[in-house]
């Protein structure tokens, strides 16, 4: 069993900056890559970042690419989402997510674990 706390959210303007943080425990952290994902009011939830066991593999979703960066800390069992110049379309409750086995969980493969989420909002 994995726990995974995220945190980081909060009420920005247009433009602003945030990092999210999802704290990992229970297992050990660098078995697992890990994925973050959204779900805006009234839309389903939605793949946002992969990043690979080691972080020397990453995939973005069009929508966020060149703007978020995701990386992974293994000695703090900790992944984060760096994400700049938001937009209010990014208004959204952020989740990060694993697989039991470990493989990505994207692109067709649900994830086993998820957090409680974050909720970020973006005003214009």
């Amino acid at each position: 069993q994995v726990q995974l706390v995220e945190s980081g959210g909060g009420l920005v303007q247009a433009g602003d900056s945030l990092r999210l943080s999802c704290a990992a425990s229970g297992h050990t952290f660098s078995r697992y890559s890990m994925t973050w994902f959204r779900q805006a009011p009234g839309k389903e939830r939605e793949f946002v970042a992969h990043v690979s066991r080691t972080g020397g593999g990453t995939t973005y979703a069009d929508s966020v690419k060149g703007r978020f960066t995701i990386s992974r800390d293994n000695a703090k069992n900790t992944v984060y989402l760096q994400m700049n110049s938001l937009k209010p379309e990014d208004t959204a409750i952020y989740y990060c997510a694993c697989r039991a086995d470990g493989a990505a969980a994207y692109n067709g493969r649900d994830p086993d674990y998820w957090g409680q989420g974050t909720q970020v909002t973006v005003s214009s």
